[in-house]
């Protein structure tokens, strides 16, 4: 079967989560990704457990984290704080497509490793920095985590219980929202720059920041505040310009409605039993169900707690309104819809029947689909391989490498 990306070798610097986010959805469509890591101790996942995977008894064992974003890749350790190991990035770079990394804004030029340095080693090198300010800027020097970015870049001002109910407040979201942006945009990125290196045969140099991605992910509600200067505030699970668009309490449970136009509303009402909501006048038009609000969603409230969420779902669905469970991920993984879909997947493991389960990559091509062809990998598991075989080193050389401490 094709890859859509198997002609390309990526160099991944980067560690934690958006940098390895990006390579792997590269290494899934085929992209030969060869993960640097710094002998001994490795990428930081590796240490972020419990839980985690399975390994040969005395082997260390890394963590689920880790395993959640590094599959499809090879290891090699290496020192790069050591003149040797920036000669072997160096090697690499050269025979690289693309290079990632994540380290502060100027770091790697300490080693030699900056984009004008390795830009005279390969002028084909599209070079991918992802910090959490960018390379330029007051704040460029600073670090930073994902829930700093997400209060900065106003994805808490809009995210969590309005003020004036009971657990009111910011809100971050439950997972790490600003990396796996940032991850997904430098990958889109990536493949822009190589499109344009297809033309003009050069490369070039993308700075990404976390906080410009999370500042562009609220574009419905920055451009909103842009034009009117009102700024945006919480909703909890209600939205701003439609109800009922929220989560509703049942009989046993919770579910999501989202009746978003008045032929819905009307819909609405006759499967919840309340058809006389359906031509009361205050609630007829959308900017009428938005003013009269607080009288109508305590209606609808005490309506849906007549039955339970498994009955409110099948009549909902019979009357075409967008409705949903609230599913944990017991639930999201026994979903009949995620089943057909494919969505957990299973990577072989030496030694280990049950294999590695991992979340399969949503990105659907049907000449050229991803694979899961390697588990995450071990730390250094593949240094000498990638040493002997693509820089051609030999057994002596390797070894020599190895004594130094420039390789783990």
């Amino acid at each position: 079967m094709r890859s859509a990306l198997s002609h390309l070798r990526v160099l991944d610097l980067s560690r934690i989560l958006a940098g390895p986010w990006c390579t792997q959805n590269l290494a899934d469509l085929g992209a030969d990704v060869i993960k640097v890591e710094r002998p001994g101790s490795g990428d930081d996942t590796r240490h972020w457990g419990p839980p985690w995977l399975p390994r040969r008894e005395g082997e260390r064992p890394d963590s689920v984290y880790y395993a959640s974003t590094n599959r499809n890749k090879r290891s090699i350790a290496i020192d790069i704080a050591c003149a040797a190991g920036q000669q072997l990035v160096r090697e690499l770079a050269a025979r690289s497509d693309v290079l990632i990394e994540n380290y502060k804004a100027g770091d790697l030029a300490r080693y030699g490793l900056a984009y004008a340095d390795l830009r005279a080693v390969n002028p084909r090198l599209v070079y991918c920095s992802i910090t959490g300010y960018g390379h330029s800027g007051p704040y460029a020097g600073k670090p930073g985590y994902d829930f700093i970015f997400q209060g900065q870049g106003g994805l808490m001002s809009v995210t969590g219980e309005r003020d004036e109910l009971p657990g009111g407040g910011p809100q971050k979201a439950g997972f790490a929202v600003a990396d796996v942006l940032t991850g997904m945009y430098a990958g889109v990125a990536i493949l822009a720059a190589l499109q344009a290196r297809e033309r003009s045969g050069a490369g070039q140099h993308i700075d990404m920041a976390l906080l410009d991605c999370v500042v562009a992910l609220g574009g419905n509600h920055a451009t909103s505040y842009l034009h009117t200067g009102e700024v945006p505030r919480r909703w909890g699970n209600a939205h701003p310009n439609m109800v009922p668009y929220q989560v509703f309490a049942t009989a046993d449970g919770h579910i999501v409605v989202a009746a978003g136009n008045d032929g819905q509303w009307q819909r609405f009402c006759q499967a919840i039993e309340r058809p006389e909501l359906a031509t009361d006048a205050r609630y007829a038009s959308a900017s009428g169900r938005i003013v009269h609000r607080p009288d109508l969603v305590p209606k609808l409230e005490r309506a849906l707690l007549l039955r339970d969420s498994a009955d409110w779902l099948q009549r909902l669905e019979a009357a075409a309104i967008p409705s949903g469970p609230i599913n944990d991920y017991r639930q999201v993984f026994a979903d009949p819809q995620v089943r057909h879909r494919g969505l957990h997947a299973n990577i072989p493991l030496p030694d280990d029947e049950a294999g590695c389960a991992t979340v399969a990559s949503p990105l659907r091509l049907c000449d050229t689909p991803p694979r899961y062809r390697l588990p995450p990998p071990r730390l250094g598991q593949h240094t000498g391989e990638i040493l002997s075989g693509l820089l051609e080193k030999t057994p002596e050389d390797i070894a020599r490498l190895r004594a130094e401490a420039v390789i783990g």
